[in-house]
C-alpha cells in the first residue's frame, strides 16, 4: 500500500485523545519516544508487503495498523523502521504470545514513531473503526462541536438525549434502524402512552412500526437529511424525527415529542443539528457497543471459569463476597424460539442491573449468568432477584442461585451449584408437568438433596450404560414398543407405593396401574418388593428420563 501524505498537521487530535476515546483494553502503548501528544491525521490499514519504493512513501501523521505483523516476528523491526522513515505517528502490531523482543524495543526507542500493540480478542476491523470514530469525534470537538452538543463523552447516548432535549424543549428518544431504543432523555412530565410503551418495551411497539411503515413515514425519514414532522392527533403528541446517517449508511434516528408543552420554535433547526452531531456517537455505539459487550461477557465467563485476571475489567471487587445466579429460558416445556429467548434475557439483564449496584451479567445460549454482590453476612443475596424471574413475560424461566463465595477463585463453585439448581428445576418440570408449567426458581440450599442426587447420577451414568439387568430390559422394551412400563414404575416409586395416588398422577385407573406393575415383574423381573430392585429402578428410570 503506497500512502501519500503531507508534512502533517500542526494541530488537531492527538494520539492520546484517540486512545482515551476508544474502548479500554483495546491497545497498549509499548514505546512512545515523543510521547502520545503527537498529532494524528488519519488511521489506515497498512500491508508492509505491498511497499516497494520507499522514495514515494509518506505517512506523516498517520496511525498505521500493520495487518499480519506480530511484534515477535522477524519483520517487525523493519516494519517499524520503515514507518518511522515515512513519518508515521504510530504503528500498531499484533501482540502475540511472547510480546516484543529487545531489538524491536531498542529500535522504537531510537526512532520517533510510537509502537502500539493490539490486544488478543480485538479484530483489526474493530480497532480501525474505533480509532476512526474517535478521530471524527475529535475533529468535531476541535471545530467547536455542533449546536451545543459537543463536550460529551464519545458514545454517551443518554447525555446526548438529555442535551438535545434541552435544545428542542421536548422529550428525546434515540433509536437504532430497527426502532429499538438506544437512549432516552429524562422525563420531566408524564409521558404520552406511546413514549411510555416504547421506553418500557425498549423498542417501538410492532404495530406502531407497521403503521409508520405503511403510511410512508419511514420511507420519507430514511431518504432525507431534513427533519420529518408527524402532527399531533387524538392519541399522541406531536413528533419530530431526523435520521442519523454517515454517508449512505443510516445509523439510527432521533425523535422529539412535545413534553407537557409545545416544542421550541427552533426545534426543527436544533434537531437537524443534533442529527449531524450524533454521527460519531452512534458510530461509536455501533462499532464498540457490540464489541465491548462481547469483551465484557468474555471477561465474566473467564471469572466463572476460575480466572480472576479480568475482575477489574468488569467492575468486580476483589475481597467482596458474590453469589452466582443462572437463569435458563424455555417456552412451556420446550425450547423457546431465538427471538423470545433474547427478549426474556434482555428483561432479566435489566432486572439484574436495577436490582443491586455491582451486578454483572453474561449470556450463553439461552442462559444468563449474573454475579450478585453480597453484603457482609448475607447468605442469600439473589433471593429477591430470583423472585422477579418468576414474573418475566413470554417465557418460562428456570433460575437458580449458588452459595456465596468470598474468594473470586471460588466463583466456579457457585456457578456449578447454580447450574445444578437449574437442572433440578428442569427435571422436576419434566417429571411433574402439572407442577412445572410455569417459571421456577430456587437457591441451592433449597434443592441441595436433589442436586446431590444429580451429581451421583452423573458419576453413575457411564457405569449404568455398561450394565444389564431387569430395569435395562424394561426400558429397552419401552423404547422399542412405545410401552409405558417404566413410566408406571416411576409413578409408583414417586408416590411411595401409594397405588391410588400414583394412578391419579398418571391419569390411569388403579387397576390399570396394578396390571402394568404385575406385567413388569412377569416380563422383566422388576419386582418392586425387592429393595435392591427398587433402588436400581429409581436410578435407571431417572437416567432414562435424561435421554427421553
Amino acid at each position: 500500500m503506497h500512502l501519500s501524505g503531507t508534512d502533517g498537521p500542526d494541530h488537531g487530535p492527538t494520539l492520546a485523545q484517540l486512545l482515551a476515546l476508544i474502548a479500554a483494553g483495546t491497545l497498549d502503548v509499548v514505546v512512545a519516544p515523543r510521547g502520545t501528544g503527537v498529532p494524528v491525521s488519519d488511521v489506515v490499514l497498512h500491508d508492509p508487503g505491498e511497499e516497494r519504493d520507499e522514495e514515494v512513501w509518506a505517512a506523516t501523521g498517520l496511525v498505521l495498523l500493520a495487518v499480519g505483523v506480530e511484534v515477535a516476528s522477524p519483520d517487525a523491526v523493519d516494519v517499524l523502521r520503515a514507518a518511522d522513515r515515512a513519518g508515521a505517528a504510530a504503528v500498531v502490531m499484533r501482540r502475540g504470545v511472547r510480546g516484543p523482543g529487545t531489538a524491536l524495543l531498542e529500535a522504537a526507542e531510537r526512532g520517533r514513531t510510537a509502537l502500539l500493540t493490539r490486544r488478543p480478542g480485538q479484530g483489526w476491523t474493530e480497532v480501525l473503526g474505533g480509532l476512526r470514530t474517535a478521530l471524527v469525534h475529535s475533529v468535531a470537538d476541535g471545530a467547536g462541536g455542533a449546536g451545543g452538543v459537543d463536550g460529551l463523552r464519545l458514545g454517551d447516548l443518554s447525555g446526548l438525549a438529555n442535551t438535545v432535549a434541552d435544545l428542542v424543549g421536548g422529550a428525546i428518544t434515540i433509536e437504532d434502524p430497527q426502532s429499538r431504543v438506544l437512549a432516552y432523555s429524562r422525563m420531566d412530565h408524564e409521558p404520552d402512552p406511546m413514549r411510555r410503551l416504547t421506553i418500557l418495551g425498549q423498542e417501538v411497539p410492532r404495530w406502531r412500526v407497521v403503521e409508520l411503515r405503511e403510511s410512508g413515514f419511514f420511507q420519507t425519514l430514511w431518504n432525507t437529511d431534513d427533519v420529518v414532522r408527524r402532527p399531533a392527533d387524538d392519541r399522541y403528541a406531536e413528533r419530530l424525527a431526523v435520521a442519523v446517517r454517515h454517508g449512505s449508511e443510516v445509523l439510527g434516528s432521533i425523535w422529539a415529542a412535545a413534553d407537557g408543552r409545545p416544542l421550541a420554535e427552533d426545534a426543527v433547526a436544533a434537531l437537524r443539528t443534533a442529527g449531524r452531531a450524533a454521527v460519531p456517537h452512534l458510530s461509536h455505539h455501533r462499532t464498540w457497543g457490540r464489541a465491548a459487550t462481547r469483551a465484557r461477557e468474555g471477561a465474566v465467563h473467564a471469572l466463572l471459569a476460575g480466572s480472576t485476571q479480568a475482575a477489574h475489567d468488569v467492575g468486580i471487587v476483589r475481597g467482596r463476597p458474590y453469589a452466582v445466579m443462572v437463569a435458563e429460558v424455555y417456552e412451556g416445556r420446550e425450547p423457546a424460539p431465538g427471538d423470545v429467548v433474547q427478549r426474556v434475557l434482555d428483561v432479566l439483564a435489566l432486572q439484574a442491573a436495577a436490582y443491586r449496584p455491582g451486578c454483572v451479567t453474561a449470556r450463553s445460549g439461552r442462559r444468563l449468568y449474573t454475579l450478585v454482590p453480597a453484603a457482609d453476612g448475607e447468605t442469600d443475596p439473589a433471593r429477591t432477584l430470583l423472585a422477579t424471574a418468576r414474573s418475566v413475560p413470554r417465557g418460562v424461566v428456570f433460575a437458580g442461585a449458588g452459595p456465596v463465595v468470598t474468594d473470586l477463585a471460588q466463583l466456579p463453585v457457585s456457578r456449578e451449584a447454580a447450574e445444578l439448581v437449574v437442572r433440578v428445576l428442569g427435571e422436576r418440570a419434566a417429571r411433574l408437568p402439572a407442577a412445572g408449567a410455569g417459571s421456577q426458581v430456587a437457591s441451592y440450599a433449597e434443592v441441595a438433596a436433589e442436586a446431590a442426587v444429580l451429581r451421583l447420577l452423573d458419576r453413575v451414568e457411564p457405569l449404568w450404560g455398561a450394565l444389564s439387568g431387569p430395569v435395562h430390559a424394561m426400558l429397552e422394551h419401552d423404547r422399542a414398543h412405545g410401552a409405558r412400563y417404566g413410566e408406571s414404575v416411576a409413578g409408583y416409586l414417586d408416590a411411595f407405593g401409594d397405588t391410588a395416588a400414583a394412578a391419579r398422577h398418571l391419569n390411569v385407573h388403579p387397576n390399570t396401574l396394578r396390571y402394568r406393575l404385575r406385567r413388569a415383574r412377569e416380563l422383566f423381573g422388576v419386582d418392586l418388593a425387592d429393595p435392591a430392585v427398587r433402588l436400581l429402578a429409581d436410578v435407571g428410570l431417572r437416567l432414562g428420563r435424561r435421554d427421553g
